[in-house]
């Protein structure tokens, strides 16, 4: 996948999209078509959270959508307070009426860019991230979030990612997007292959779980670890 900004969507174009399409998010099975294994990406890095911090009370949700990944960790642990965060407003909206009857905490949304985020210094036991980190851009836009992140953590606090991902070996990046491309075409035929394809060279600039992991370790975190990965697609995380 090209590694240039300068055509990529602005935050404006992003957020557009994701207006448009809340209830197809809203479903798991439509919203994540094309992300290979989301059910249990979505299992495992909120297992993952509940075993690293069981007695949470507070967690924020970091390009919410429609609330999913928050709803997969009220189930394991209930009742927490949550921070809905997301470009979209009505997919905040969506979320925020979706989460606010499976919890007697607290539910907050803020409609933002990541980037432009003002958090309160250790206040989070968990925080996700689904889907959300492959819209930033250059390294000063990752360093700035995963510090931001990190000192909106509780000591102890852990951060778990689901995401698009690339890869450091070039010759392996080209062979995960072609099997990729292949299992898109399994889904939707040819045309869909070329609509996902050509809307992810547009949008989303990921980067390699290798280069997430080094800098979660460059921001503080003392332990990291990778649940699961699949072609293009990992899971994830870190604990403060």
């Amino acid at each position: 996948m090209a590694t240039g900004y300068a055509n990529k969507s602005t935050v404006e174009e992003i957020r557009k999209r994701f207006d448009h399409d809340v209830e197809r998010f809203a479903n798991l099975d439509t919203g994540q078509q094309s992300t290979l294994d989301a059910p249990l990406t979505l299992e495992l890095i909120t297992s993952a959270a509940q075993s690293v911090n069981p007695k949470a009370t507070a967690m924020l949700d970091l390009g919410c959508g429609a609330g999913n990944y928050t709803l997969k960790i009220l189930s394991k642990i209930p009742n927490l307070s949550c921070t809905l965060v997301d470009l979209s407003l009505p997919m905040l909206q969506k979320a925020q009426e979706r989460v606010a009857t499976e919890t007697t905490g607290e539910v907050r949304i803020i409609q933002a860019d990541m980037r432009d985020l003002n958090l309160a210094a250790e206040h989070y036991d968990i925080i996700l991230a689904g889907a959300a980190l492959h819209h930033l851009r250059d390294d000063v836009d990752w360093e700035m979030v995963f510090t931001k992140l990190y000192k909106a953590l509780k000591p102890g606090g852990s951060f778990w990612i689901s995401d698009l991902v690339s890869h450091e070996v070039e010759e392996v990046d080209g062979m995960f997007w072609s099997k990729y491309g292949d299992y898109l075409e399994t889904v939707g035929g040819a045309a869909y292959r070329e609509h996902v394809l050509a809307y992810i060279e547009k949008e989303d600039s990921p980067r390699p779980v290798s280069y997430q992991l080094e800098l979660m370790k460059q921001v503080g975190f003392t332990r990291t670890e990778v649940l699961h990965k699949n072609l293009c697609f990992a899971a994830f995380g870190g604990v403060k």
